[in-house]
């Protein structure tokens, strides 16, 4: 059976994009391979650094929301990235091998860069691309499900591999492949992609007013419909962008043959949305607050799934040991 090896950053409340883009995803796989999933608390390090104190609670949330969605702890390991020290190993050894160049070009390191608010002049940021290909390449994982955005990170993550391999001679590492849902990119209120960073994101733990407030009133439409009476284009609008993702065929149709001829207004679209969505999202906060009642439960399921994960984490660091003919121990 294959391995699959993916990771979310405990920064705060998963979003939509999460969700959609990725976590109802995470539970399909779990039935087709071996499935490692990771809260990534040492990469939100690099951009929090001077506020560690929110981390652990984001992880709490975190481990919550993926119950919540289904993630089973008996088909899945669930952990923490921080409680397997062997991601820290691996990472220091994989910086020795890898060229500046490959991580400066990352696209995603200098749109950070120029849209952070946060100091992001450290190695750890510059390394982040490293640190992600060591907690792939430990699991030896044959898939990773990520956003499109992240599609550069995998490529670096396999020129790694492919370098630690011909510099020592042996076939450690395999090339890993990206697993992409349908609904890879999913945007934001304001149109870009749904982010924490640009806190433009409805929230799994949104309450249905917040829901509805924030398709209503800060959701971004088409901006050529000026009144109710003008006609609209459902295809620039990012209303119907996320209507594509929560309603019916149904409500697409109707939607696609009245907005064109002003049939339907952008409130009442809006509104419409509003409900599919938190048709979606409010059975899931209620299982999230649930879990988030019962934080020793969520402390034993992270702790079983890091003694799954270091047990294979240990030996391919024995492997990479013996490849670089380092001492073992």
């Amino acid at each position: 059976m294959q391995t699959v090896l993916s990771g979310v950053q405990p920064s705060g409340s998963l979003h939509l994009g999460n969700l959609v883009g990725a976590i109802e995803n995470y539970v399909k796989l779990q039935e087709q391979y071996n499935t490692y999933y990771m809260i990534a608390d040492w990469h939100a390090l690099t951009s929090r650094f001077d506020v560690t104190e929110s981390i652990l609670p984001a992880i709490y949330e975190v481990t919550a929301t993926f119950l919540a969605a289904g993630l089973d702890p008996e088909k899945s390991a669930l952990f923490s990235q921080s409680q397997v020290k062997e991601h820290a190993e691996l990472h220091l050894l994989f910086s020795m091998v890898t060229p500046i160049s490959w991580v400066e070009r990352v696209p995603t390191y200098k749109e950070k860069l120029q849209n952070a608010s946060a100091d992001l002049g450290s190695y750890g940021f510059l390394g982040y691309p490293i640190l992600q290909a060591a907690d792939i390449l430990i699991y030896k994982a044959h898939k990773v499900p990520v956003g499109e955005d992240q599609l550069f990170h995998l490529e670096l993550t396999r020129e790694i591999g492919r370098r630690f391999n011909f510099l020592y001679q042996k076939e450690v590492f395999p090339d890993c492949q990206a697993v992409l849902t349908q609904a890879a990119k999913v945007p934001g209120l304001d149109g870009r992609k749904m982010s924490k960073t640009y806190d433009n994101g409805i929230y799994l733990r949104d309450t249905p007013e917040q829901i509805l407030q924030k398709c209503t009133r800060q959701m971004a439409s088409d901006t050529a419909r000026l009144r109710k009476s003008d006609p609209g284009n459902p295809e620039v609008c990012n209303v119907y962008s996320f209507h594509k993702l929560f309603s019916t065929q149904e409500d697409l149709a109707e939607i696609t043959e009245q907005c064109p001829k002003a049939g339907i207004g952008c409130f009442d679209c809006k509104k419409r949305l509003a409900e599919k969505v938190t048709e979606r999202v409010e059975p899931l906060r209620t299982r999230i607050e649930g879990h988030l009642a019962n934080v020793p439960h969520l402390e034993a399921v992270l702790q079983k799934g890091a003694e799954q994960a270091r047990t294979v984490a240990c030996t391919t660091m024995a492997e990479v040991r013996d490849a670089m003919k380092l001492l073992s121990y």
